[in-house]
């Protein structure tokens, strides 16, 4: 049997094993290093606008080159202005394994005071890549979703932007991207939350159905997996990866907070240790009364079970204190607060005056 037709059985064969838990596809937490994306970005002339161009001497430089490109020479003591015109910044992304021949969308955004890009045409452009090389042409019709309108008074209305458009697969490949896809006997996978729990668990979902010593984990993002040289077998085999079903590893405890929208986002995992806190007038008692049960005949076989009991009082007056006691999770917090009726940013408060005091076991990032 060759080898592409024992990577197909073994995955035929993990496809009728029962998935974990809260399983993720493992193209879906990782990518395969060096397959990427790359920025390419141009320069260029927009025509055809309702009056609605610039009027910045690099416009005009840039309309006198064109036209002494078509023959049409102009005098020295004579400036080509027009607002019919605009110079215009394109930027696309390349995506991988692109082909000379596929087309690409294009983004195109004034550079100069033009009022409006709608109804114009790019010419013919350049898009370069970071090496100076020039990977794609792009050219056509913009398509703008804000317009403008403006009185004789000086007032006026816009609804959008206007002054950026978009030219749907407006650039033509011409040159590919080498990558190493191809080189080498192994491939490395890099996860996109980077995790030693993850990346030991990818490993050995890996091996579990290849076999053994296929997939090492180099680090906390990097798995190394031993790979076919031939590249249709080299396809066929990552097909088969980036369908296996990993269980990612907890996330660490974390607090996001944005202070500019008043969003709040908590992880599951973040624990609050005994802490007692003033806010205003709230008063807040959280309180973990573990509820012991003893089996009524232990000589039978019965076990000791251990429920855990919340209680959570709350009074607007009378008092200023949080209380908390050890092992509370700050999901009693925030309900705690929400009882009460506070807003936001007096949670934002709380979680960080107990992130100073050391009470927040989880890390806390403002944005």
């Amino acid at each position: 049997m060759s080898m592409l037709k024992t990577i197909v059985a073994l995955w035929l064969l993990g496809c009728c094993l029962a998935a974990p838990a809260q399983a993720d596809r493992l193209k879906d937490i990782a990518t395969v290093a060096g397959v990427r994306s790359n920025q390419l970005v141009g320069y260029g002339l927009v025509v055809g606008l309702d009056g609605t161009g610039d009027g910045t001497d690099f416009t005009s430089q840039t309309f006198r080159n064109l036209l002494n490109n078509f023959g049409v020479a102009i005098p020295a003591y004579e400036d080509p202005e027009s607002d019919n015109i605009a110079a215009v910044a394109i930027h696309a992304e390349l995506p991988p394994f692109a082909k000379p021949g596929q087309t690409i969308d294009v983004t195109v955004s004034a550079l100069g005071d033009a009022e409006s890009l709608r109804g114009g045409s790019l010419l013919m452009a350049p898009l370069k890549g970071a090496d100076g090389q020039v990977y794609a042409i792009a050219q056509g019709n913009l398509v703008v979703s804000g317009f403008g309108a403006q009185g004789n008074d000086g007032s006026r209305l816009s609804v959008n932007v206007s002054s950026v458009g978009r030219i749907p697969n407006g650039a033509t490949v011409e040159r590919a991207v080498p990558n190493a896809f191809s080189q080498g006997d192994a491939l490395v996978l890099n996860l996109n939350h980077p995790d030693f729990t993850t990346a030991r668990r990818v490993a050995e979902q890996i091996n579990g159905l290849l076999g053994p010593d296929v997939a090492s984990a180099m680090d906390a993002t990097s798995i190394r997996v031993r790979a076919p040289r031939d590249p249709s077998q080299r396809v066929s085999f990552l097909s088969v990866l980036e369908n296996l079903e990993v269980e990612p590893g907890q996330e660490v405890a974390r607090v996001i907070i944005n202070s500019r929208t008043g969003t709040i986002v908590i992880g599951e995992n973040v624990r609050v240790s005994p802490v007692a806190i003033t806010h205003g007038s709230l008063t807040v008692s959280i309180t973990e009364t573990p509820q012991i049960s003893q089996p009524d005949t232990p000589l039978a076989g019965g076990q000791t079970v251990i429920t855990p009991r919340t209680g959570i009082e709350v009074d607007q007056g009378s008092g200023h204190m949080f209380e908390f006691n050890a092992g509370t999770s700050l999901r009693n917090l925030v309900d705690a607060v929400n009882q009460v009726g506070a807003a936001p940013g007096d949670l934002m408060a709380i979680l960080e005056a107990l992130k100073q005091s050391g009470a927040l076991k989880a890390e806390l990032v403002v944005i």
